[in-house]
């Protein structure tokens, strides 16, 4: 209790008198002469640590860069190539030079539009033994809910199913379409995903469109697994695109080229009787598949696509959706016209484009090319994503390459060179269907397209390796 009473109680404090003169000074009289000069001194320290460590990091940043874009680097290629003999007596060379081997024997269907996808789920639910699928693109829709069910469904009677998917263009293809492929068994690998492993190779992304079942037939072309490339290219709501259905003896080559990524990113390698039958001649289509991309050197699809230029005689006709040709290949189109070969090129315009960015790109050099004599027709109606060139009514290029640094330079691709008169009679037709609905440019038009155009089209081509 009375300690309760003293810890209430004030506390009272007496200071005993202070003589002033004997106070020590305040702290602010206190000066200390080197007091600033050390300060500067260690801010000019710190400034220099600053400086050098930024330059550093600087420094370290620029030499991985320039490692990282080494390791990708791909050369330009360089046509000088002449001949007074067209394409159809060149394929061998032309197959040499893709390094693709060049096989007889085969036969090819043509699929327009959404009927691919009608085909192919078909095929599909006849597997009995195998079904590998390379894709760049998949959505979650209709359409790939459809193909995740047949997949699904075929693996549960037995068949392997492998599926190689970009990890980027593939991301967004539904967590339910995983669950339901992954429950059936089907093997799901992405292609180049986040990991740290993959961080040269981040920008390289595999744009192929391959479908191989049984080993026996294949489908290459252009589709992605995205409900706007069903129906029938109605205007402004599904997209236009061509790929083919393949049997014979290239099939087996076709299975190599699925086997590629699929070894690169699972240390896999699958080679049974049933994945690799030996196949008997199917047709008359000799067909050469140009997919290799050697570090260091140009792309298999980037020789194809360059060489067949200077192998025409009579004309060429593209259909393609991000049309960015380099100089050289200008150039090379601008020597075909002076010989006479009529060059035509149809392209979805920046309207009917679903990346505009990439039109805009395009259109830097369109000027250039209208001055070599190249006819250029854009197409405003709906997206046109087929991936098509044909030479002098005999030879066909066909499958998933742009005719762009993006698709010669950085991404996987697959197009097969045939030479097939009935298919390039085909693919012409195609051309010349959606021309009459096209916009042809003329040059003194297209030179007087205002300042906003230009400034547009060459702030985009900055970007045309990326796009």
């Amino acid at each position: 209790m009375i300690l309760r009473m003293l810890a209430r109680r004030p506390m009272i404090y007496i200071k005993a008198p202070v003589d002033p003169g004997t106070l020590p000074a305040p702290p602010a009289a206190r000066r200390c002469p080197c007091r600033n000069a050390i300060t500067h001194k260690d801010e000019q320290t710190m400034a220099w640590a600053l400086a050098s460590a930024l330059a550093l990091l600087l420094l370290v940043v620029a030499v991985l860069v320039a490692i990282l874009w080494s390791i990708r680097r791909q050369r330009d290629v360089r046509l000088r190539l002449h001949s007074a003999a067209g394409i159809e007596e060149h394929l061998v060379p032309l197959a040499g030079v893709t390094l693709a081997p060049l096989v007889a024997g085969n036969a090819v269907q043509l699929l327009e539009n959404g009927r691919y996808f009608d085909v192919l789920l078909e095929r599909i639910g006849q597997a009995r033994s195998s079904v590998h699928l390379e894709t760049f693109l998949w959505k979650d829709g209709r359409i790939g809910r459809q193909l995740a069910a047949a997949l699904a469904q075929a693996a549960r009677r037995g068949c392997v199913v492998r599926l190689m998917l970009d990890a980027n263009g593939c991301r967004r293809i539904g967590q339910d379409t995983l669950a339901t492929l992954r429950a059936a068994g089907c093997r799901l690998v992405f292609f180049h995903d986040g990991a740290l492993r993959n961080i040269g190779v981040l920008n390289n992304r595999t744009h192929r469109k391959l479908v191989v079942i049984d080993g026996r037939e294949a489908f290459v072309g252009g589709h992605c697994i995205v409900d706007a490339w069903g129906g029938d290219a109605e205007d402004h709501l599904n997209n236009a695109d061509l790929s083919v259905r393949v049997h014979g003896p290239v099939v087996n080559a076709l299975q190599g080229v699925f086997s590629e990524n699929w070894i690169a990113e699972t240390s896999e390698v699958f080679g049974s009787r049933d994945e690799f039958p030996c196949l008997a001649p199917a047709g008359s289509a000799t067909i050469h598949p140009a997919y290799l991309k050697p570090d260091g050197s140009a792309s298999a699809v980037k020789i194809l696509h360059h060489t067949a230029i200077g192998l025409a005689r009579e004309r060429i006709r593209i259909q393609n959706p991000y049309f960015i040709p380099q100089p050289a290949a200008i150039d090379a189109f601008g020597e075909a016209v002076a010989r006479g070969v009529d060059v035509r090129v149809l392209v979805p315009s920046t309207g009917g484009s679903d990346n505009p960015m990439v039109q805009h790109a395009a259109h830097r050099n369109f000027e250039k090319l209208l001055r070599c004599g190249v006819r250029i027709y854009e197409y405003p109606h709906t997206l046109l994503h087929q991936k098509a060139m044909t030479v002098d009514g005999v030879w066909s290029a066909i499958g998933s390459s742009n005719f762009d640094d993006r698709s010669f330079e950085s991404n996987d691709e697959l197009t097969l060179g045939i030479l097939d008169r009935a298919l390039a009679a085909r693919l012409d037709g195609i051309f010349d269907r959606y021309v009459q609905r096209a916009q042809a440019l003329d040059l003194e038009s297209w030179h007087r397209r205002g300042a906003w155009h230009k400034l547009q089209d060459n702030a985009c081509y900055l970007f045309h390796l990326l796009l």
